[in-house]
């Protein structure tokens, strides 16, 4: 038996991910905190293949493992602060799910809705997911109850499903623009999703950094999701204003979209506010 467990291995991406969410802000830190989220896997290269597949419909929900190649080049650190812990407590990084890892691999739990194959092209379409859209998937295995649903087991820091109190409304300006963008058009495709519920699923989940969380500040947000812009706003500890609901032109990719509004802006009136 070697001694040399220096050893480095390569894989082939067999899959992409197609997600509404355009940006790490504002991704839910787990999967299945936003129901409404729904995506596509969309097979690639040698895996492009329904065969790969067969029979992947008997299963309600799929493990998909992935390379998180929107932080991989950050790097990583032995130490890491989860949000579970309010971003103050430093913890190993291999006893989180910290995206900034020795390999940058993760792993998602997703529900699996339907499969089509149009044009040789196979595509498993999800809901549930946490994915920045264009995640590479390295590996697709069936999520079984039995073996993979421990009820008993340990937690630790994050034991229970995180609870939120937090009610989201939006205004009248959001309202007529959920009303003009009830169908969504993405790049490639036309997703159809309910998108009031998807924006109030996320926003509930309060996406801004662990240590801004249970407080109120008066910063118009802003977050990604398709090709939509939403700016938002807490008014209350338990309270979410979504402002305006736009569409972020086509020519605007990468760091543009984060520079898409001042995220530090304040309002300049409260009548803003309905």
């Amino acid at each position: 038996m070697s001694n040399n467990t220096n050893h480095s291995f390569s894989f082939d991406t067999i899959a992409t991910i197609e997600s509404p969410y355009q940006e790490k802000f504002a991704i839910p830190r787990q999967p299945n905190l936003v129901s409404a989220a729904k995506g596509k896997v969309i097979l690639i290269g040698d895996a492009n293949n329904a065969e790969l597949i067969r029979g992947i419909e008997e299963f309600s929900h799929l493990w998909l493992l992935f390379v998180f190649h929107g932080t991989k080049d950050q790097g990583w650190k032995p130490l890491v602060r989860p949000p579970r812990l309010g971003g103050n407590v430093k913890t190993g990084v291999l006893a989180t799910r910290s995206t900034f890892r020795p390999n940058p691999i993760g792993m998602s739990v997703v529900k699996l809705d339907r499969v089509t194959t149009d044009n040789k092209q196979t595509i498993l379409h999800i809901s549930g997911l946490d994915l920045l859209n264009g995640t590479p998937i390295v590996d697709i295995k069936p999520y079984i109850p039995y073996s993979d649903a421990i009820i008993h087991a340990n937690g630790g820091f994050a034991q229970a499903k995180p609870e939120s109190n937090i009610t989201v409304n939006f205004n009248i300006q959001a309202q007529a623009d959920l009303a003009k963008h009830a169908t969504l058009h993405t790049k490639n495709q036309q997703a159809e999703c309910d998108l009031a519920l998807l924006i109030e699923q996320v926003l509930k989940q309060d996406p801004r950094p662990a240590y801004k969380q249970g407080k109120v500040d008066d910063k118009v947000y802003a977050m990604s999701l398709y090709n939509l812009n939403i700016q938002w706003q807490f008014t209350s500890l338990t309270n979410i204003v979504v402002l305006s609901v736009t569409i972020i032109p086509s020519e605007m990719t990468g760091s543009d979209l984060e520079n898409k509004i001042p995220s530090n802006k304040p309002l300049n009136s409260k009548a803003n506010i309905t």
